[in-house]
């Protein structure tokens, strides 16, 4: 659930999307698929937000790419999230593995509410 201070877009999925998966858009299709950090494809692993609704291929999709949102599971506070290995999902630092390229998602401000700040500093982890 977005936050009051939440900025959000509205585009077609390309993909089957759930709510609270990590998005990128695609340059060629214009369409959002599920982003993933450890993607051959620079674009797939430039998270722009996260889905506010489940959509099939072909559907309206709503995303937030900054500012306050209720997650979906148990997170931190005070933990930095970042985009994860398995399409569309976040980890915790712990979990960004060699050959991956972090990209910060945003910080836990409270056990249900991550505050969106995307960070892709385009290098890959040794």
């Amino acid at each position: 659930m977005a936050g009051a201070n939440a900025r959000i877009t509205h585009g077609i999925a390309g993909a089957t999307i759930t709510a609270g998966q990590w998005v990128y858009l695609d340059s060629t299709t214009g369409k959002y698929g599920l982003a993933d950090t450890d993607s051959a494809t620079a674009g797939v692993r430039s998270a722009i937000g996260v889905a506010l609704n489940s959509a099939s291929a072909n559907q309206p999709l709503a995303v937030q790419s900054d500012g306050l949102v209720t997650i979906g599971g148990a997170i931190l506070a005070g933990v930095a999230y970042y985009l994860s290995g398995t399409p569309g999902a976040m980890c915790p630092i712990a979990d960004v593995a060699a050959g991956d390229y972090p990209l910060v998602l945003g910080m836990g401000v409270s056990t249900t509410v991550l505050d969106i700040s995307i960070v892709y500093p385009a290098v890959v982890l040794a």
